[in-house]
Order: C-alpha cells, then sequence, then structure tokens
C-alpha cells in the first residue's frame, strides 16, 4: 500500500510539530533519555494522588518517568504500509524499549527518584498486549477530551489506515494512563526473565 503525497506532506509536518514539542518537553522535564522506540522524561507527576495495583502510592509531587513514542521511529516501522505486520513490529520494538528502561532505572543515577513510568495510549487494546502495564481511566475531563482528540489525530496521521481506522472504531478509541512501577517493571523485564520471556 502506498501512501499518497497528501499523507506524506502531513506527516512531514507532523514531525516538525514533534521536533519543536520535543525540545519543550526537554526544557519542562529533568532529564530526557531515549530508550529505543521510547523516550523517557522524567518529571513530576502533576495531579491526583493514587494507589497503584501493587501497593505503590503515586502522590502529587513524586517523581515519574513520562512514556512518548519516538513518532519519528514509529513512522519508519509503519513505511510500508501493512498494518498488522506494523503492529506486531512496534508491538516488539516497545517490549525491548521498556527492558532498556528498566535496566536504565536500576544502573543510571538520574533515575534513581522514579517511581513509576506514566504513559497515555488510544492503543491499549493491542499495542500494549503482554507489556503487563497497569491501566488507569483518566480522571480530568477535560485532559481526557484533549488528550482524545490529540491521539486521534496523531493516530490518523501515522497509522496507514489513518480516517479508515478511526471510522471503524471510534467509539474503541479511549485514552488510556499506562503504569509501570519500579517494582513490575522490574519483575516483567528483569535480565534473566526478558531471557525466559523471549524464549517461549
Amino acid at each position: 500500500m502506498r501512501t499518497s503525497s497528501g499523507k506524506r506532506l502531513m506527516r512531514s509536518l507532523w514531525m516538525t510539530w514533534e521536533k519543536a514539542f520535543g525540545l519543550f518537553s526537554r526544557l519542562r522535564s529533568a532529564h530526557t533519555s531515549r530508550h529505543g522506540v521510547c523516550k523517557l522524561l522524567v518529571t513530576k507527576y502533576r495531579g491526583a494522588c493514587f494507589q497503584c495495583q501493587d501497593g505503590t502510592w503515586i502522590h502529587d509531587g513524586d517523581w515519574v518517568g513520562e512514556l512518548h513514542l519516538d513518532n519519528e521511529m514509529v513512522v519508519e516501522l509503519l513505511r510500508d504500509g501493512d498494518s498488522d505486520r506494523a503492529a506486531l513490529i512496534l508491538a516488539r520494538a516497545a517490549r525491548d524499549a521498556l527492558a532498556q528502561i528498566s535496566s536504565a532505572l536500576e544502573t543510571r543515577p538520574e533515575l534513581t527518584r522514579v517511581k513509576a513510568l506514566i504513559g497515555v495510549t488510544l492503543l491499549h487494546r493491542g499495542l500494549i498486549h503482554g507489556l503487563g502495564f497497569e491501566l488507569r481511566r483518566i480522571r480530568s475531563r477535560t485532559f481526557g477530551h484533549l488528550t482524545t482528540a490529540y491521539l486521534r489525530l496523531l493516530l490518523s496521521v501515522l497509522h496507514p489506515e489513518g480516517r479508515r481506522r478511526l471510522g471503524r472504531r471510534r467509539e474503541r478509541l479511549v485514552p488510556m494512563m499506562l503504569i509501570h512501577t519500579r517494582s513490575t517493571l522490574r519483575r516483567r523485564f528483569a535480565p534473566s526473565r526478558s531471557v525466559s520471556s523471549q524464549a517461549r
């Protein structure tokens, strides 16, 4: 499936915006790093406190790692237009990235204060399968609406099926918060665990 010139132009414009947003993100974070297909921004959590499934509490002001997909790399992965194959490749890339982050949390001093990884996605029904994330609904209605609009636009630009995918599954594309605490990430992606998982 070839990508139309209009789609390529939209992706090019989006990548320009991504670079500008990336500069702003680095300014508001204490530390940023790349791990494969993911970018990690160390920042303070702002919002209502909540308890994770493993008992870890996240309070306003706690240090967390914001998890973002590197959309430039995502575009490269989706280039051939085969959505099923691209989803499989992206899921594997996300697994590798989380294993890298798990290792970095244990070895890099600038990440010792991070209590959890937090991300937001529309693709919680497929992409994160098998990655061990805890899912939580976004409490803020305003933030939820803004996030939905942004992520749906992003999906229409980056996904091989673009607007067709949105039209078919719009009611299912609801943003969810993804969470991995330090301990759940360690249990899921410790080197011995990762090796045994790949052997299955």
